[in-house]
């Protein structure tokens, strides 16, 4: 609970590394200057060093909470220099405040050491802590008062703080979502150009035109193909792009100041426990800001209350960072507490306008004491990478005395569970040194257990002892510094005498390394499909560079999912996600051309990023199935690559709905969607396309690829299990199909799939032979001899080669520009190999793993990739055979050849000497490209000789 009047930011100075020596004998004699907000601390001086530990702590004073955002903190580091009493300049770290995190939060980075000028040379690094708290026991720091700046100093600092190109930028001040009602004033959505109301996307019928991505030639069915429309959108027509306007009005609240209120939305409480004597209770909720507090209506002996009402707090008037939601029994004399719920308002996110509103979410209640009585708290969950390396074990005592005992280590949290190898304790210890990792999600419910296992029969194991470690207290990290292992006292699995314990003088011990690594992007969905590539410390966000709409407008020729009153039908709802955040429409029933009219609105912080679109049918309405529990079908999804828009354009197409069944490839309708990307920061963006795609983590200390494949699963799953509690629940289905969660299983289709586009990739290479060879070859007398003369000339003047490929190249992509896609990429079913596909082949497809099918069937398609793999390792032997046969040049398996080779080297090197290098150069290209009256039709001699150099395929068994 922040109190707005005692918040302090708290800087603790830990370490620097790797300075650059400044005394003229190779060290320095550092100390940190430290500036936020005109006030000034500074560290003691570490004489002589090149890699000081301070481990110092500093509180500033934050006078103005609700402006935090624009104020930074300046660290500079001083080479202090006694016998002129004066300071070198060492380096400067500069964070802003859209970085400052809760103490919660906050976690030890090392941020490389900047200059604040063009000439000046630094290097290192400098550790920091940096978050924001309210504890009443922490005294605010003193300034010294030899620290006032000097004027040279303080027109320094003056100038760092308007200096804004290296300054750190990691945590993005605006979330993408809140919860509050849609016409709200705080929707002005600032874009570039022109400006679209919040209720301007609405979908009218309009004449739809047919585009095409590929070539003319492309045999996809033109009714699957993506159709542009024409609605009326943001005030007028959508033409190209464009909005034509038909009046002059502007959009909704462009023309007064926007203001900012808290949303909250009260739903309901189910199976809240009884306070009166006669065990009723008469429940209302109060929910409180400070001194500002909205109290809802109150229920006579009711424990499954409904209220759904809405209180709206004014952002001016809030004088605390905490929410308190309580929930209370309402007497004559005195009101019951039942329970409350807080929320701090520092990690409510923003709503982005003009979203529309978020889907209600479980908290669970706590008593006064603040033990959990009642639900689950679900917002979509921040995942962490959990670290357990697995060092080794002391004093281990076997159940049985007459053997060296066989161990391993079993780690477990929730449902996931890994082991490491078995070792035969000989000693009093057992080493292992494994790497184990897990995900885990924010707020940690799963415990850490971790058991040292006997194993003592074949299927028989003994537990020696275990651990149990609460996630909340492991320590996390943002990088790869080095985290201190620790010794943990094994606790006996069964009960024992309390006086047995007292009487042992020892434990077996177990030697651990656990913490949460921050610094990776947690995979939860297929790589090629990314929509989020940040990591999961938020001091490393970037700040966003765009803001991403969509505009749900309507489905148009729904394929009947079900049957009701001997009409076919369909109650269908769009769910959208793009990073943490997923949104969901309402459900329309009974129709085939539903309208939804529902936008919603996401931050973009990485261009190379996927935002998918899906139709499904809910089938928790109506009638149950035999087992009572039906699953949501799903009807399509559209993915949308950030990268393939124009920047503020804006786009209006009927996507094609189309699911591969097992009976093939069918339309099951079209989405009509209309979206935009307006770019905030053009800078930003395009400063991303240099940065790495992933955190720096993933290339410091990577995963192998069978880690990745299993992490993601586990993540996944996580996910499904927390968005499965939002109110209405998305079930695993929806979860699992927007996620691909089965990308990565063996498909033949998708195989001849990627085979086919690898063979158009090369198709330009291909091309680019083909016209050699016809250039070779005189088809075009005219283009061969102007081919020659453009050869001789770069041959005499070579200074020219690079030059002249990348005008090449700028020339083509002008030439091209003309014919770039104008529509954003949709599902393409002859990319997709789904027309060509045979029923067997999308059965082995659709097949469970492990697989249902009979033993025949499974026999047949294990012989059908067996000969699909011979032809493989027969292109791979094929390949090796040549590289062995290159390597057998100078080793001397084919003596012959071998003095053959090396003779005509050593003729080579006498001509190369005696010959100019552009002479040679010449001459080989106009043989080369000599005129086919002087060919033969059998391959050449350094073929010949090539083709019979030996390999070691005379070994192979």
């Amino acid at each position: 609970m922040f109190n707005m009047h005692n918040l302090k930011l708290g800087v603790e100075v830990i370490s620097a590394h790797n300075l650059m020596p400044k005394d003229g004998k190779g060290l320095s004699s550092p100390y940190i200057e430290l500036n936020f907000d005109g006030q000034t601390f500074r560290t003691t001086i570490k004489a002589k060093d090149l890699n000081p530990v301070w481990n110092e702590s500093f509180y500033f004073t934050i006078n103005d909470p609700s402006n935090l955002h624009k104020f930074s903190l300046n660290a500079y580091i001083y080479n202090n220099i006694s016998a002129t009493r004066s300071r070198s300049f060492l380096g400067k770290v500069s964070l802003a405040g859209t970085s400052f995190v809760p103490y919660s939060d906050a976690v030890v980075l090392h941020y490389p050491l900047e200059k604040h000028g063009i000439f000046l040379r630094v290097r290192g690094e400098l550790g920091l802590k940096v978050y924001i708290t309210d504890d009443s026991s922490i005294k605010f720091s003193k300034p010294n008062p030899e620290m006032n700046l000097t004027k040279s100093q303080a027109q320094e600092v003056s100038n760092e703080k308007n200096e804004r190109r290296h300054t750190f930028h990691h945590l993005p001040k605006y979330q993408p979502e809140h919860n509050h009602h849609d016409h709200s004033p705080t929707e002005s959505c600032h874009q570039e150009g022109r400006k679209y109301g919040l209720n301007d996307m609405k979908s009218e019928p309009q004449p739809l035109r047919v585009v095409r991505m590929n070539s003319a030639s492309s045999s996809q069915p033109m009714d699957y193909g993506l159709k542009e429309t024409s609605p009326f959108l943001g005030g007028g027509r959508i033409v190209g792009g464009r909005v034509i306007r038909t009046d002059k009005s502007t959009s909704t609240y462009d023309l007064v100041e926007q203001m900012h209120f808290l949303f909250v939305r009260v739903v309901k409480v189910p199976e809240l426990p009884a306070k009166d004597i006669t065990g009723s209770l008469d429940p209302y909720i109060e929910v409180r800001i400070a001194k500002y507090r909205g109290v809802t209506k109150h229920f006579e002996k009711k424990q499954n209350p409904e209220w759904n009402e809405v209180f709206a707090f004014s952002r001016d008037r809030m004088q605390a960072s905490v929410l308190e939601v309580v929930v209370k029994d309402k007497d004559l004399v005195k009101d019951d507490y039942v329970g409350f719920v807080k929320f701090d308002l520092n990690e409510v996110p923003l709503r982005v306008a003009p979203d529309s509103p978020l889907a209600t979410e479980w908290y669970r209640l706590e008593d006064k004491k603040g033990e959990k009585i009642k639900g689950e708290v679900y917002h979509a969950p921040r995942l962490w990478y959990v670290r357990i390396n697995v060092i080794e074990a002391h004093d281990l005592v076997p159940t049985e005395k007459n053997r060296f005992p066989e161990v391993y280590v079993k780690v477990q949290i929730g449902n996931q569970v890994m082991k490491t190898k078995t070792v035969q304790v000989q000693t009093v210890s057992s080493l292992w040194n494994e790497d184990l990792l897990f995900v885990a999600a924010e707020p940690f419910e799963d415990h850490l257990i971790v058991s040292v296992v006997d194993r003592v029969g074949p299927s028989k194991d003994e537990i020696i002892g275990r651990i149990i470690i609460l996630l909340n207290s492991v320590e996390k990290r943002a990088d790869d510094r080095i985290i201190h292992s620790r010794w943990f006292n094994l606790e006996k699995p069964v009960a024992i005498d309390v006086d047995q314990l007292k009487k042992d003088k020892f434990s077996s011990r177990l030697h651990l390394r656990v913490c949460l690594d921050g610094g990776y992007y947690v995979l939860d969905e297929s790589t090629h499909y990314s929509s989020d590539l940040r990591p999961t410390a938020k001091q490393l966000w970037k700040p966003s560079f765009g803001i991403f709409e969509l505009g749900i407008l309507n489905a148009e020729g729904l394929h009947p999912m079900k049957t009701r009153e001997g009409k076919g039908t369909s109650d269908t709802y769009c769910v959208a996600k793009y990073g943490n955040k997923w949104v969901r429409t309402r459900t329309i029933l009974n129709s085939l051309r539903p309208k939804y009219n529902e936008q919603y609105t996401w931050e973009v912080f990485d261009p190379a990023t996927v935002l998918t679109v899906g139709v499904f049918d809910n089938g928790q309405l109506g009638e149950k199935g035999p087992n009572g529990n039906n699953k949501d079908l799903k009807i399509g999804k559209v993915r949308i690559r950030i990268s393939t828009l124009e920047t503020g354009r804006l786009y209006t197409h009927s996507y094609p709905l189309l699911v591969l069944h097992p009976s093939g490839v069918k339309k099951m309708g079209g989405l009509h969607l209309a979206i935009r990307f307006s770019c905030t920061s053009m800078v930003n963006m395009l400063y991303i396309y240099s940065r790495p795609l992933l955190p720096k983590m993933h290339y410091v200390r990577p995963f192998t690829v069978m880690q990745l494949d299993l992490l993601r699963h586990q993540a996944m799953n996580i996910v499904a299990m927390r968005l499965g509690r939002a109110e209405p629940p998305l079930r695993k289905e929806v979860v699992e199909y927007m996620c691909d969660v089965d990308s990565h299983l063996w498909s033949m289709r998708q195989s001849n799939a990627n085979f086919f586009r690898l063979m158009s990739v090369f198709s330009e290479l291909l091309s680019a032979g083909k016209w050699i060879a016809d250039v070779c070859m005189w088809k075009n007398a005219i283009m061969t001899v102007l081919v020659h003369v453009l050869f001789l000339m770069l041959v005499c003047f070579p200074e020219l080669i690079l030059p002249t490929i990348f005008l090449y190249m700028f020339l083509i992509g002008i030439w091209k520009f003309r014919y770039r896609p104008m529509y954003p990429p949709y599902m393409d079913t002859k990319i997709s190999q789904a027309e060509l596909v045979y029923p067997d082949e999308l059965d082995e497809e659709f097949d469970s793993f492990p697989t249902s099918r009979n033993v025949d069937l499974v026999r047949m398609r294990y012989d059908r990739l067996r000969s699909v793999a011979g032809r493989i390792q027969t292109v791979i032997g094929d390949l090796a055979t040549q590289g062995e046969r290159a390597l057998s040049f100078l080793s001397w398996w084919d003596q012959r050849a071998t003095v053959i080779f090396i003779t005509f080297c050593l003729l080579v090197a006498v001509v190369l000497y005696v010959t100019p290098f552009q002479v040679v150069v010449a001459l080989a290209g106009v043989y080369a490209m000599r005129h086919p009256r002087f060919r033969y039709r059998v391959p050449s001699a350094p073929v010949n000789f090539f083709r019979r150099l030996p390999a070691r395929t005379d070994s192979m068994l």
